[in-house]
């Protein structure tokens, strides 16, 4: 072998080749859906929480599964309600850790901030989507304006939960396992 081959041939596995970048790429983005399917769960429950005392009632999935998947009352489907939207939710997360990886932007920027801004969009983007398309066109659901704000409010808690906890946990974070220090400890 040449020196020129040789020479060639480290810098093209030290340089990534398209083969190397393609599965680095692959293992990224299958981190980052990781990620975000995580924090698709935390952030739902934390929306829950967040709405369950205020609006007094199931999400609105419990009304998507007694329409098209059961009969009956809404309320007569409490566990198959909460288990979808925990469902809608973790999926978001997944998908929403899958676009946060591949968005390279704004990189000065540290990632939980990113994750923050990119976090609440998000959420407001599912916010109206759920009025508009589930509850509007596919559940014929109106809600009045002090629900349909706290409808949103939710949805923005969803979405800065998740970003929060997907910014916290990217490539790039000094030390995602560490623990946040104040300058006295914790």
């Amino acid at each position: 072998m040449a020196v020129s081959d040789r020479l060639r041939s480290i810098t093209e596995t030290e340089g990534h080749t398209s083969d190397v970048d393609e599965h680095s790429r692959e293992e990224h983005l299958a981190d980052a859906v990781a990620r975000g399917i995580q924090g698709g769960f935390v952030a739902t429950l934390i929306m829950t929480a967040f709405r369950l005392p205020l609006l007094r009632s199931l999400p609105p999935s419990a009304n998507f599964w007694s329409q098209y998947v059961a009969d009956g009352d809404p309320d007569d489907h409490p566990l198959a309600g909460l288990v979808l939207h925990l469902v809608y939710g973790v999926s978001s997360g997944a998908i929403f850790g899958g676009l946060f990886s591949l968005y390279t932007a704004g990189r000065s920027i540290e990632p939980e901030q990113r994750g923050l801004v990119w976090g609440s969009i998000y959420g407001m983007i599912l916010s109206a989507f759920g009025a508009q398309v589930m509850l509007g066109k596919l559940l014929d659901i109106r809600l009045d304006a002090d629900e349909l704000a706290l409808f949103h409010a939710g949805h923005l808690v969803y979405g800065l939960s998740l970003g929060a906890w997907v910014g916290s946990r990217t490539e790039g974070v000094e030390d995602p396992e560490r623990e946040y220090e104040y300058d006295n400890g914790n």
